[in-house]
């Protein structure tokens, strides 16, 4: 799958997602569309069955962490949605993650991608010592969870863009990096801690950002969704410059 600009659906209902969604009606191929516990519980399996039916691609960000054989079990049901793509936490472990992969492929040996959370991006360094008693750097902790997801057999992670080099360095250049924490200059942080913009995550290494309230809350949404996807994706040079960090 190709690198692409993930659009993070965070309303309370179908409507209002559906009402978000009628400004992209002209948008060729549709937006990928990221569909977390807010909406998948206010809306239920159907609101990933009519956003396939209406062509968009659907990743499903439900950060499965239970004993392995609940989240086999889940990712069984999970698989007959024909989503795009599937989370679970790379903190319950390499045994979880691949009973993970187990209930998620299909008879016929297809599965959706399957990636693992490694820490939040609202997570600080800081935060994680005090609180979680993680002593390595982030860096080093998310890397090492990432490997833990590669042994398992999935296919890639969540981490900020920040993390991407060291997770590619661990894990080789295929094993993919989906980055939310993704802020224009101008966007507010909100509870991000670790963040950059759509431009420093393509030169980061990035395979997908995914991004929420710089483009939900925008006062134009499309044009948020064509400036993410221009900064991106975009074929020109893109000079590394610590001060381009947000």
């Amino acid at each position: 799958m190709k690198k692409d600009v993930i659009i993070a659906c965070d309303f309370s209902s179908a409507e209002e997602c559906y009402k978000f969604l009628d400004k992209f009606k002209e948008v060729e191929p549709k937006p990928f569309l990221k569909i977390g516990m807010e909406l998948f519980y206010a809306a239920g399996p159907e609101i990933v069955r009519e956003l396939k039916k209406r062509g968009f691609k659907i990743f499903l960000d439900l950060k499965l962490h239970d004993i392995p054989n609940t989240v086999k079990k889940a990712m069984k049901v999970l698989s007959n949605l024909d989503v795009d793509m599937v989370n679970v936490h790379a903190a319950g472990t390499i045994e979880m993650m691949m009973a993970a992969k187990e209930g998620l492929t299909r008879p016929d040996g297809s599965a959706p991608l399957l990636i693992a959370v490694t820490q939040l991006t609202s997570t600080s360094e800081e935060a994680m010592k005090s609180q979680l008693l993680i002593d390595n750097p982030i860096d080093e902790t998310i890397a090492h969870y990432a490997t833990n997801a590669m042994k398992a057999g999935l296919d890639g992670v969540v981490c900020s863009p920040l993390e991407v080099a060291k997770v590619k360095q661990a894990c080789g250049p295929q094993f993919l990096t989906v980055t939310p924490g993704i802020r224009f200059k101008d966007s507010a942080v909100d509870d991000q801690k670790r963040i950059t913009d759509p431009a420093m995550a393509r030169v980061l290494g990035s395979d997908f950002i995914v991004v929420g309230r710089p483009i939900t809350a925008a006062s134009d949404p499309l044009e948020a969704y064509n400036k993410c996807v221009s900064d991106f994706l975009a074929p020109e040079e893109f000079n590394y410059n610590p001060s381009n960090f947000i």
